[in-house]
């Protein structure tokens, strides 16, 4: 026996369009998701910057006075000091790692010829393990590799160019945004929060704004600390480093450098500092091996000392999560965005756990 369900338009309306508007919610953040992350990641970096903001524009304020423009100015000159010293990191790095990589090709022949006997030696050891001629083996080898290399260079290359047009385009994107919310976003946030408080339910604005005030506190005082954490071990290897050149006779114009890079893949959580200390190391071995052994034995000795003592004290509970915590954060954050989720998923963790721990204030206004 069948019956019939009558329903209005409205109702028909209402049944239809809630599910083609979530459909449609849901394409446009997937056509827009390499917008939507540049737009993420230039306010992530725009609240980062925003302690150095902060002290820049104290600076104004103690010797030129209060006044307005200041903090457009402290913005102006925080955001030019970032990009000073990451452009001045990178012209430093860049040319000591491709000249000591150049150095080390060099010495290829006098390395081989010493450690291994020359070809002499690579045959003999090659008849000991019944090869006869490892000589041929070994180039033919290396020749058929360098064909399939040389084959897939030629393959990629268009998409290679293309594609760093558009890694360049998308830093520069992210260059200009994180300007722009530096100079205009304290006043689009002041602007949103007074046509918010100027309706009847203030309250609620008022615990909305405190949590949104503390995410953004999260944010900015995880990177900063994290970065001050990061200059005390860039300067414990440029020590490390420049004693050894001391000692052992290669250039102590590494130092510099090699404190460089570990400084910078210690922003990267739980695993930047054995990076770094790693690429240091293979640095060094180009240069001498000794002095690369050396480094790595000091540096997990520092490496245990900051990790037990002095980042602790830096950073001290200003997240307040557990260690498990952490690590499941970067495990999410390395699977759903690379790298760059790894770097951002600890102190979005911490803005979870603001809501966590705002829960009952953000409950209470259902009452």
């Amino acid at each position: 026996m069948s019956k019939q369900i009558e329903t209005d338009l409205r109702t028909f309306v209402k049944f239809w369009l809630v599910p083609l508007i979530i459909a449609g919610v849901l394409f446009f953040l997937y056509k827009a998701q390499t917008g939507l992350i540049i737009v993420g990641i230039s306010i992530f970096l725009a609240l980062a910057l925003k302690p150095l903001v902060r002290k820049v524009n104290n600076f104004f304020t103690k010797h030129f006075g209060k006044d307005k423009k200041h903090q457009s100015l402290s913005a102006i000159f925080a955001y030019l000091i970032v990009v000073t010293v990451i452009g001045g990191i990178i012209a430093i790095v860049g040319p000591v790692v491709v000249n000591e990589t150049a150095r080390f090709l060099q010495h290829v022949p006098e390395t081989f010829e010493s450690t291994f006997g020359g070809w002499e030696g690579i045959n003999a050891f090659g008849k000991n393990i019944g090869i006869d001629n490892l000589q041929n083996e070994i180039t033919s080898s290396l020749t058929s590799i360098s064909n399939n290399m040389l084959g897939l260079l030629g393959d990629n290359l268009v998409s290679s160019v293309s594609g760093i047009a558009d890694i360049v385009m998308k830093i520069v994107l992210v260059l200009v945004l994180t300007l722009l919310f530096l100079l205009e976003g304290p006043d689009m946030v002041d602007s949103l929060w007074a046509s918010l408080s100027a309706g009847d339910d203030k309250k609620s604005v008022d615990v909305v704004r405190n949590v949104c005030f503390k995410m953004a506190n999260v944010v900015s005082t995880y990177v900063s600390r994290q970065m001050i954490v990061a200059m005390i071990d860039g300067c414990a290897a440029i020590v490390i480093v420049f004693i050894l050149s001391l000692i052992l006779g290669f250039s102590p114009s590494l130092a510099i450098p090699m404190g460089m890079i570990t400084m910078i893949f210690y922003m990267i959580p739980m695993f930047g500092q054995f990076i770094g200390g790693t690429l240091v190391t293979v640095v060094l071995f180009f240069s001498s091996p000794v002095a690369a052994l050396v480094f790595a034995i000091i540096y997990i000795i520092y490496a245990q000392i900051e990790n037990n003592l002095i980042a602790p004290k830096i950073q001290g509970d200003a997240l307040n999560l557990q260690p498990i915590l952490i690590l499941c954060a970067i495990t999410i954050g390395m699977y759903m965005f690379g790298l760059l989720g790894a770097i951002i998923a600890i102190p979005i963790a911490g803005c979870v756990r603001v809501l966590i721990d705002e829960y009952p204030n953000i409950r209470g206004l259902r009452s």
